[in-house]
């Protein structure tokens, strides 16, 4: 299972519990195979690249849908060159900061943005993931100034903001959830149109101040285009069998996460609709990586 991101992130955390479920149903493992960098495509071109004999997948973020809009020139065509197997989870962000900024809310943060502007070190898992472009739609949307600082992954993100090298960050709550509790970092909002079951005192970004923010991230399997169809329907009944099992679901739970599977053809029509969404959205935005 190819994660095209670094290890402790939401991607991972994800695909390491699907992955434990999915051994345990077919009695053998299932081998997480980090491959961070370049906001995910990196990870995606191996997963592309494959044998497309069923053995090798990937579980992809919502960053597979707006890379089309983001990059001038991907190494693989994304609706062309990936099988959809089946849609797996969905998960708020949340906007936490170290204790120290000394804020207490969204609308303190971006008051002391204001004060301030280009002095507040946000930090993501790469240009063009899902930080990045949450955190830039948030700037847009309310004018404000920020220092973006990419790293190669949520992992050492958040590693870099445990040590105070950067203030703020927009993140999956499967991964601050016990930095939260421990207060070593504050939530200010979750980014979703709905609080989070993991943390329901948390507002969310609209409730905080701005009005029409929402950015729910989902998580998906993938083969490399060419798997045979009835491979693909094997599997996908195995993963939605695994994300719907009691022990799963607990787990998800816990960290945030809502179970999410679908049919192949559902999470294809998914991702085709979410690629003219965030279109729209990059071009409206003016966001470019290269």
């Amino acid at each position: 299972m190819i994660v095209p991101f670094a290890p402790g992130g939401g991607t991972d955390i994800i695909a390491r519990l699907v992955a434990q479920e999915l051994g345990h149903a077919w009695g053998h493992s299932v081998v997480v195979d980090n491959r961070g960098g370049g906001g995910g495509i990196i990870g995606t071109d191996l997963a592309v690249k494959s044998n497309p004999d069923g053995y090798s997948m990937m579980l992809c973020s919502l960053g597979l849908s707006y890379a089309p809009a983001l990059y001038s020139k991907l190494p693989y065509d994304t609706e062309k060159d990936l099988l959809p197997i089946s849609l797996a989870a969905t998960q708020p962000f949340v906007y936490v900061v170290i204790p120290s900024v000394g804020v207490n809310s969204l609308k303190e943060l971006i008051a002391l943005a204001k004060a301030k502007p280009g002095e507040i070190r946000y930090g993501s898992g790469g240009s063009g993931g899902s930080s990045h472009l949450g955190t830039e739609l948030l700037r847009m949307m309310t004018g404000i100034e920020l220092v973006h600082v990419p790293y190669k992954g949520t992992g050492p993100a958040l590693t870099a903001m445990l040590s105070g090298e950067i203030l703020m960050q927009l993140i999956g709550i499967s991964s601050v959830v016990p930095h939260m509790k421990s207060g070593r970092m504050r939530a200010l909002a979750v980014s979703g149109a709905r609080r989070s079951a993991a943390a329901p005192e948390v507002p969310t970004v609209a409730e905080s101040g701005v009005p029409g923010y929402e950015f729910d991230v989902w998580y998906g399997m993938l083969f490399p285009a060419g798997v045979p169809r009835a491979i693909v329907s094997t599997v996908n009944a195995g993963i939605n069998r695994a994300i719907k099992s009691p022990a799963l679901a607990q787990r998800f739970a816990a960290l945030g996460l809502e179970p999410a599977g679908s049919t192949p053809d559902e999470f294809v029509k998914m991702i085709r609709s979410e690629i003219v969404k965030w279109r729209k959205v990059v071009e409206t935005a003016k966001i470019r990586v290269e």
